[in-house]
């Protein structure tokens, strides 16, 4: 499947950017004694949740860094605190990371001060997300797909299509989906519904649920208009949309692995699935802002987030697959077999979020992101 970015269209994104980053650091010196990281929910444990996750204190008592950490549910979120400043690295999804890198909130990663940089899986080492004309702007973190959830008290066996959540229909359960299944509600969200309709109207032509003509994209925005009409709440707090899986009788929802993760240690009756139509996905970057306060505590915890341990505790905890292959074999939490269940031999079948942009390669025009935000949150305020 093809989800790279081109040169051509990265380098339309730069073009009003500049190229006045930060001067690389040669070295890495005495740590600053903190490290402020804008991170994604479950991304950075000290074990307060299970003793058994904790790649913090370790850290800590081995750099004297301590790590302050500010969780975002979005990454349009993210992008908002980078922009404000105030925080040294953030790990960021590819709908995120090149906006940061266009507007100049992140810098350039000497690899060369990241030792374990060459033990980084190589599907990653240059992934288009976080590198633009051989220069790297971070360090590939986890990665994974985002998931169809449902109930199998509901579904017996697992569904295979986004149909469920997507068109209005009575489940197995003989009852209607309305009001039971929820939706992501970042405007990334409208890749999803693009993904569904690329095989529900192959007439449309969709050939990259980010690079949308006008036709296209107006379709894909009419059926999440009609979907408006199922959602009972649309989640981006993964533990609130766990709760409405215990509490709030949703049934079926695209979510995270994480949140799968943590309904079935509570025994909960949740499973997920890829279905036929495929998949988005997170591949995430641990990037250093332009003006972080703290460099050299930042770059000691850049080394530290691909150490194999912290790799595979993460991956067990998240549901996600490591960014360092080494990390899934012999990992106590993760297992030997947990690479393979979290998805690692799907990253082919993964549309990993990026940017929608107006300059794109398989379309002559494409409807860029600024639109996509402005009809999504149309959409969910109705």
């Amino acid at each position: 499947m093809q989800h790279n970015i081109q040169i051509t269209l990265v380098a339309a994104l730069l073009a009003s950017a500049g190229s006045a980053f930060a001067e690389m650091p040669t070295s890495v010196g005495k740590g600053e004694g903190q490290v402020d990281i804008v991170a994604w929910p479950g991304y950075i444990e000290r074990g307060e949740t299970d003793k058994n996750y904790d790649w913090v204190t370790g850290f800590e008592k081995e750099t004297g860094c301590k790590v302050n950490v500010k969780t975002a549910a979005t990454s349009d979120e993210m992008v908002t605190l980078m922009n404000q400043g105030g925080f040294d690295l953030v790990t960021a999804s590819g709908d995120a990371s090149l906006r940061l890198i266009a507007g100049k909130k992140v810098q350039p990663i000497n690899i060369e001060l990241i030792p374990s940089w060459k033990t980084v899986d190589g599907r990653l080492q240059s992934a288009p997300w976080h590198t633009v004309e051989g220069v790297h702007y971070g360090v590939p973190f986890q990665w994974g797909p985002n998931v169809l959830a449902y109930n199998t008290n509901v579904f017996k066996e697992a569904p295979k299509s986004w149909s469920i959540v997507f068109e209005e229909q009575n489940l197995p359960d003989g009852k209607s989906n309305k009001g039971r299944v929820q939706a992501f509600d970042g405007p990334i969200y409208i890749a999803d519904a693009a993904v569904y309709l690329m095989k529900k109207k192959p007439e449309l032509g969709i050939k990259n649920p980010y690079e949308l003509n006008a036709e296209q994209y107006a379709a894909v925005i009419d059926l999440l208009k009609s979907q408006r009409a199922l959602i009972g709440r649309y989640w981006h707090d993964a533990m609130v949309q766990v709760d409405d899986f215990k509490n709030e009788g949703v049934v079926a929802s695209s979510s995270w692995p994480f949140q799968v993760n943590l309904l079935g240690a509570d025994k909960r009756p949740i499973a997920s699935t890829i279905p036929d139509e495929g998949v988005t996905g997170w591949a995430d970057t641990t990037m250093l802002h332009s003006e972080a306060k703290h460099p050299n505590c930042a770059y000691k915890w850049l080394e530290h987030s691909i150490n194999p341990k912290a790799q595979g505790d993460l991956a067990s905890w998240f549901g996600s697959v490591p960014s360092v292959p080494a990390a899934c074999k012999g990992n106590a939490l993760l297992t030997d077999e947990g690479c393979t269940t979290n998805g690692y031999g799907n990253f082919e079948k993964i549309w990993f979020w990026r940017t929608p942009t107006a300059k794109c390669e398989k379309e002559s025009a494409c409807v860029p992101y600024s639109q996509w935000a402005k009809d999504y949150i149309a959409i969910l305020g109705k």
